[in-house]
């Protein structure tokens, strides 16, 4: 028995159908989860280390770096069942929606910055730094993990390869 089907296994009904029908919804979430953790342990880590002064650079690489393991999931695990193109082709439309996606992700927190003025020396670098973690790691990725789910599905990972085929009459 798989740990899914085990976890699975003890939540209670109607929550267990509502999940199984929503798998692949979860499973993107689960993968967006880990990769949160991912562009955040890097962002953090440029933003105390080399990158202290470049918020926007630090978020770039964290964002990069967490789509290249989303890739990966997502193929593999989130949309495994979908399909219907050549992986060089799929890889091209996954990475050019993410490169969307992560646009999507910095205009958060740019407004935050720049449009809104939150940043030292007009605040302080805590207030900064919480505006940042707000903006960038919680708005900015809900917004973009929102489009993304949509994107690959409809065009990257077009096609349920479970799904019985349609005949037309």
């Amino acid at each position: 028995m798989s740990v899914v089907q085990s976890a699975l296994d003890r939540i209670p009904e109607p929550y267990r159908s509502q999940l199984i029908q929503n798998r692949e919804l979860l499973k993107f979430a689960v993968v967006g989860a880990i990769t949160w953790f991912i562009d955040t342990g890097i962002v953090y880590a440029l933003k105390f280390t080399v990158l202290s002064d470049k918020p926007l650079t630090a978020r770039a690489i964290g964002v990069l770096f967490a789509t290249i393991v989303s890739y990966i999931l997502s193929r593999e695990w989130s949309f495994r069942t979908r399909g219907g193109r050549q992986r060089p082709h799929e890889a091209a439309l996954f990475f050019g929606i993410s490169a969307i996606g992560i646009g999507v992700t910095l205009v958060p927190q740019a407004i935050s910055l720049y449009l809104l003025g939150i940043r030292v020396p007009e605040v302080s670098p805590a207030t900064q730094a919480m505006a940042n973690f707000i903006s960038g790691q919680i708005v900015g990725v809900l917004l973009a993990m929102g489009f993304r789910f949509w994107a690959y599905r409809r065009f990257v990972f077009p096609s349920d390869l479970t799904a019985p085929a349609l005949v037309d009459h």
